[in-house]
C-alpha cells in the first residue's frame, strides 16, 4: 500500500461510512517508550494502553525523528487497533499510531487536544 504524503495530493476514492467504521481508530496513552535502532527508518518501540476494550499494544513507530523515548510517556495517541500484526525487523506492532508527515517527510503524531479516557473510539 502506497500512502501519498503530499499535501497538494488529491483526495483518495469516495467511500461510505460504512467503510470509515472498518477503521478502528482509538486513542491512548503511552505507557512504555524505547529506541528502535534496528528499524530501517528512525523508529521508537511503543507500549500504548488503549483502555480496557483493547488494552495496551506494541507498536512499532517511525517517529524518532522528532521524539525521543522519555517525551512520550503519558501522552495520548490515536491508532488503528483492527489492523493484523506486522512483523517490523525483530519486532511485533499490534497498532498502526496516526501522525502526519511534515515538510521534511518526518512524522508528527496525531492526538487530540484534550485527554480523553484511553479506548475512545474516533468518530
Amino acid at each position: 500500500m502506497h500512502l501519498d504524503h503530499d499535501p497538494s495530493a488529491a483526495p483518495a476514492d469516495t467511500i461510505g461510512f460504512d467503510d470509515f467504521l472498518k477503521a478502528d481508530i482509538r486513542v491512548g496513552t503511552i505507557v512504555e517508550a524505547e529506541p528502535y535502532p534496528e528499524a530501517r527508518k528512525p523508529s521508537l518501540k511503543l507500549r500504548i494502553d488503549l483502555g480496557p476494550g483493547v488494552g495496551v499494544k506494541k507498536s512499532c513507530a517511525q517517529i524518532a525523528a522528532l521524539y525521543s523515548p522519555e517525551t512520550l510517556v503519558g501522552r495520548q495517541v490515536a491508532a488503528v487497533v483492527n489492523f493484523p500484526p506486522r512483523q517490523i525487523g525483530k519486532a511485533l506492532s499490534e497498532v498502526l499510531t496516526l501522525g502526519f508527515a511534515d515538510e521534511e517527510g518526518r512524522v508528527v503524531l496525531f492526538q487530540p487536544d484534550r485527554p480523553v479516557p484511553n479506548g475512545s473510539r474516533l468518530f
